[in-house]
């Protein structure tokens, strides 16, 4: 059994204090997201956690990414479609990837233990496009989705040929809301997977009572659900795992929702539930969802609390 997060963590941005960064900052060369994602990916390891993220520390979830793609417009903070979607003017999350990899190395003097590392996670076509505006080019959201898609498939080839990521995540929790064309998302999922060399996992947050027999069918590795702040989803995944038995289960365990310390004894009854249906094998615990709305004290014992139960339960 491993331990992963879904995403974010909690971000302080680290203005230059030093002789050294204030030069650099002047040069235009200081980048002060750095030291958040070091802190991020720190905090992380000392808590345990097996596969970490860079923290997601630069911004949203969806201008993080529609920033760098053409036909994509960010307008008082929302996301605009305004032309056709075309290829990322540039490579998107590979230096934030590369250098939380580099502190991995650091933490771990020089050799990142097997079964440890990094993972990439990329907000999923089918969220960004059902969370921006389309106001020109485009008559439906699903041919925006499939073009997206492609435009998408570049970061992704990318994180898989130069971080060499333990796996990659897309995120799309609009899938468990109705809202959203699932021979379409299907569609533009298998084409982020095609030819990749890595595992892809995909993360939908929500109540899947009406969305997990669509879910189940699409082309991934690892589907991650939430359970801690859910009452409903463990008895789906009960009910449904054999739709779903040759893929792992990256298992929210932890309630991202709340901005307290989880019940030890609260989270153990989920976790020997989750074994029971799926096996310790097929496991990967994590978060509900990201943590950035946390206290980084309650975030890291959510964390720390969660690599207990994995350490003992392995």
């Amino acid at each position: 059994m491993k331990s992963t997060v879904v995403g974010s963590f909690p971000v302080e941005v680290k203005e230059a204090t030093s002789t050294k960064d204030k030069l650099l900052k002047a040069l235009g060369a200081y980048d002060a997201f750095n030291e958040s994602i070091k802190e991020s990916i720190i905090a992380q390891l000392d808590a345990g956690v097996d596969i970490v993220s860079d923290g997601q520390v630069r911004g949203d979830m969806v201008s993080i990414f529609t920033e760098y793609i053409p036909g994509m417009k960010i307008v008082d903070g929302n996301t605009e479609i305004v032309s056709k979607i075309r290829k990322p003017i540039q490579e998107i999350s590979i230096k934030d990837l590369q250098y939380a990899k580099k502190v991995m190395k650091e933490y771990f003097n020089g050799n990142i233990p097997e079964g440890k590392g990094v993972k990439g996670i990329i907000t999923g076509p089918n969220t960004i496009v059902h969370s921006s505006r389309i106001q020109g080019f485009y008559k439906n959201k699903e041919d925006a989705i499939l073009d997206l898609a492609h435009s998408l498939k570049y970061e992704v080839d990318a994180i898989a040929s130069k971080v060499e990521p333990v796996y990659i995540q897309i995120d799309e929790p609009f899938l468990s809301t109705g809202m959203v064309d699932m021979k379409t998302a299907r569609e533009a999922i298998s084409i982020l997977k095609d030819g990749l060399d890595v595992p892809l996992a995909m993360h939908v947050c929500g109540i899947l009572k009406d969305a997990f027999k669509d879910i189940a069918r699409f082309n991934v590795d690892i589907l991650d659900f939430e359970f801690a702040g859910n009452n409903v989803n463990l008895g789906v995944l009960e009910e449904n795992y054999n739709l779903i038995s040759d893929k792992k289960i990256g298992f929210g365990c932890v309630d991202s929702s709340v901005n307290t310390v989880d019940n030890i004894d609260d989270v153990e009854d989920l976790i020997k539930k989750a074994v029971e249906i799926v096996g310790k094998d097929n496991l990967l615990l994590d978060p509900d969802c990201g943590l950035r709305r946390a206290p980084k004290d309650v975030a890291f014992e959510k964390l720390k609390i969660m690599n207990v139960l994995k350490d003992k339960y392995s």
